[in-house]
């Protein structure tokens, strides 16, 4: 009898387990399973080594993530975000809970071999055609094993395909130590353009390619960038990417700030409406595996900073508030990034920037940076507008300052005082969670333990599980617990595919700003003989520091040039001539040589190509006070200038003395307002663009796309006005007026009809 009833139990178990295995499906990949749940239940990745079992409840299949043969709270993806969130937190150790604090510094795929943010693979560094490229390198494993790390920063890959197999190795390892926490991979803005690439309909790309933000801006089409993000979310996702970290909301009201570009102008309502467009693209109408986490930047805002500087540098590290102006440069944030139609209801993480907002505290007092200060994080942030996303620093905040003027270097402003892990107990206690740019745990376990010494071990255990679950709540919105995996064969047809470059491409088109039009000199529709001059590119630095060396060729694709018009050398055969420059270029505001000849070191920022004095320049700057300097003012006044590409301005007035009254056609890469007296007078038409593709100015010239953009900034009337507005003031430039009495204000353009009238939207 027992027997029969062994064999009766036998039988009605494996009747149980094959009807359990067909209510889901799996299906096996390269070096991960999927398995699909039935009646809209989560698809599961799991990694072929990482250990990772599957546990089968209700019928319905569930990761053992922890491996501990039963279904955790954590793992069971029936249950809420913050349940899970919250049973997970309160299973880390401190070690763990600090992992996830924890940002990586820049990671490229593969790891390059030498210089800043090297890796190697087994000791040695990377060999093409020797070592996988989609291996992790040691330095990851170290950090993703010892330090319990979780959120990598992805830089440059080989290809989208190495990128997604790179991402399933990483997932894959995650997934075999500790809890399987998978990994949040993010990255900075990936979507820029290539300007001499030609487009092709019928063809795709590495990635679709977009105009800048301040591009998208010039639009004022907040749909087109909601679309934008839709794309760029997809393109992530594909990638292994699942956090941005963008969209850069900072009203850009100084127009001398170097990061003006990566803004949406200087307009609060037009930015709340572009980052609001933004962050509801990427993040999607509801969390799920096609949403991207927005990281909104830079809390409270950075386009203020004195003179222009940029607080990447120690000599432009304070933003400052002359016109009062401090609760304006909120908008962007309240109103747009926090404000989200979806339901994703707001920007799951911020990242305040490095300036010290110069004595906007009015509770504490402090002149420290914005990530250290507790009244703009907890106080402002967090209790007065509810945030409560995830709080990042921005990268390489804690390390020790060396230098006024190098773009790698440590920038704990205002607290330079304090040790390395002072300043992480800092940081924890003004709200923050995360530490952007720090591989490395020790510091934050001893910032713990001087919590558990100052407010007691109950007390900081509770204040790093709510940052944990902050973090968490950010990995299970976008489904990563779920399934970390893409396959590799349809990321190289989906990242780049046609249908995403023709988009990004129209985007380009209607990005152009037509400035001037002087006689109908646009468009330019049958095939003429047009004369392109060689541009002078002396050598200099960019904004990271990194030399370039001098150069003069063609400053456009001159392939693409020959399918609209026919080309000559000589100006004196041409019908028209094509100048195209770039917008003045000087420095950081900062120069040792000024040091050493007995000055402070501070010199203009100009906007102009020429030799530009600043007579008009405060004596004494608002803000001053650092450990390298002996005094506190700043002061450039009466010290002269040079735009680095001065040659731009010459190069467009001799080319309108060698085409003898002929047109002359300027197109003008912008990064910045810039003053326009030194060329306008000598083109015949303008075409302003922040970042496309030589074939969509061809286009716009031969008519072929109507200019539809607007300026989402003011053109200044000289240096003058800028040196009399103030930093944290919208639309207090005196604008430029052309010889045709246009003024280059905010929301100017033209069309082929003539002014396009501004909206009254924003």
């Amino acid at each position: 009898m027992n027997h029969s009833l062994n064999i009766l139990s036998i039988l009605l178990l494996m009747s149980s387990t094959l009807l359990a295995q067909n209510k889901w499906k799996e299906a096996k990949f390269e070096t991960y399973h999927q398995i699909t749940n039935p009646n809209d239940g989560k698809i599961l990745g799991y990694g072929h080594n990482s250990g990772v079992k599957i546990l089968t409840v209700n019928d319905l299949a569930f990761k053992d993530l922890n491996k501990n043969g039963k279904l955790d709270k954590y793992e069971d993806w029936r249950l809420s975000t913050a349940e899970r969130a919250n049973d997970l937190a309160s299973k880390l150790s401190v070690e763990e809970i600090a992992g996830l604090m924890l940002y990586s510094s820049h990671q490229s795929v593969p790891a390059r071999s030498g210089g800043y943010f090297a890796g190697t693979y087994g000791g040695k560094p990377f060999k093409e055609g020797e070592i996988d490229p989609s291996q992790l390198t040691d330095q990851q494993i170290k950090f993703l094993k010892e330090d319990h790390l979780r959120h990598v920063l992805v830089t440059t890959v080989s290809s989208p395909e190495i990128a997604a197999k790179w991402n399933n190795n990483l997932q894959s390892y995650c997934e075999s130590i500790g809890f399987g926490i998978p990994a949040n991979n993010s990255s900075d803005p990936r979507h820029g353009t290539k300007a001499s690439a030609e487009y092709d309909a019928a063809a795709g790309g590495e990635i679709s390619m977009w105009p800048s933000s301040l591009g998208l801006a010039a639009t004022f089409d907040p749909s087109l960038v909601k679309r934008f993000g839709e794309i760029a979310a997809q393109e992530y996702r594909a990638l292994g990417i699942t956090t941005a970290l963008s969209p850069q909301v900072d009203m850009a009201t100084e127009p001398r700030w170097g990061r003006y570009n990566g803004t949406f102008g200087e307009s609060p309502k037009l930015s709340a409406a572009m980052g609001q467009a933004y962050c509801e693209g990427f993040q999607s109408d509801n969390w799920g595996l096609k949403s991207v986490n927005a990281m909104v930047k830079h809390w409270p805002g950075g386009g203020s900073g004195e003179a222009g500087r940029d607080a990447h540098y120690g000599s432009g590290k304070f933003a400052v508030y002359p016109g009062n102006n401090f609760s304006e440069h909120l908008i962007p944030f309240i109103d747009g990034a926090f404000k989200l139609k979806s339901k994703t209801q707001m920007a799951s993480a911020v990242m305040p920037y490095y300036t010290i907002s110069w004595n906007q505290d009015p509770k504490n007092n402090e002149n420290v940076g914005n990530s250290y200060n507790k009244y703009l994080i907890t106080d402002l942030l967090r209790v007065k507008y509810k945030y409560n996303g995830v709080v990042c620093t921005d990268w390489g905040i804690t390390g020790d300052q060396k230098h006024l003027d190098q773009f790698i270097d440590g920038r704990s402003w205002g607290v330079d005082k304090l040790t390395v892990a002072e300043r992480h107990y800092k940081i924890l206690m003004a709200g923050v969670d995360q530490f952007g740019g720090n591989n490395d745990a020790k510091p934050i376990i001893e910032a713990y333990y001087m919590g558990v010494k100052e407010i007691g071990e109950q007390k900081m255990r509770a204040r790093m599980e709510e940052s944990a679950v902050r973090l968490l709540t950010n990995i299970f919105n976008v489904g990563l617990f779920e399934n970390p995996y893409v396959n590799p064969a349809e990321t190289k047809t989906l990242v780049g595919k046609p249908e995403f470059m023709e988009e990004g491409y129209k985007a380009q088109l209607k990005s152009i700003v037509l400035l001037k039009n002087k006689n109908q000199a646009l468009p330019i529709k049958s095939k003429k003989t047009v004369y392109v001059p060689k541009r002078f590119v002396p050598a200099g630095r960019n904004f990271l520091g990194a030399p370039s060396p001098e150069s003069e060729d063609y400053p456009v694709n001159m392939n693409v040039v020959k399918k609209y018009y026919n080309i000559t050398d000589n100006p004196d055969e041409a019908d028209f001539a094509l100048v195209c420059i770039e917008s003045p270029k000087t420095s950081i505001g900062y120069d040792k040589k000024d040091l050493e000849q007995g000055g402070n070191g501070y010199i203009p920022i100009s906007l102009q190509y020429g030799t530009y004095t600043a007579t008009e320049a405060r004596s004494v700057s608002i803000a001053g006070g650092d450990p390298l300097e002996s005094f506190t003012n700043r002061s450039y006044k009466n010290k002269t200038t040079i735009a680095s590409n001065h040659t731009d301005a010459k190069l467009v007035q001799d080319t309108h003395r060698k085409m003898k009254g002929k047109p002359v056609i300027v197109s003008v890469l912008t990064n910045n307002p810039m003053v326009f007296s030194e060329i306008e007078p000598y083109a015949d038409a303008i075409l302003i663009n922040y970042g496309v593709q030589d074939q969509a100015i061809l286009e716009t010239i031969m008519g072929n796309a109507e200019p539809s953009a607007r300026l989402p900034m003011q053109m200044p009337q000289d240096m003058i006005t800028v040196e009399n507005q103030a930093e944290d003031k919208p639309y207090d430039v005196k604008p430029y007026k052309d010889e045709k009495g246009n003024v280059y204000d905010f929301g100017f353009g033209l069309n082929w009809k003539g002014v396009i009238m501004k909206s009254k939207e924003f």
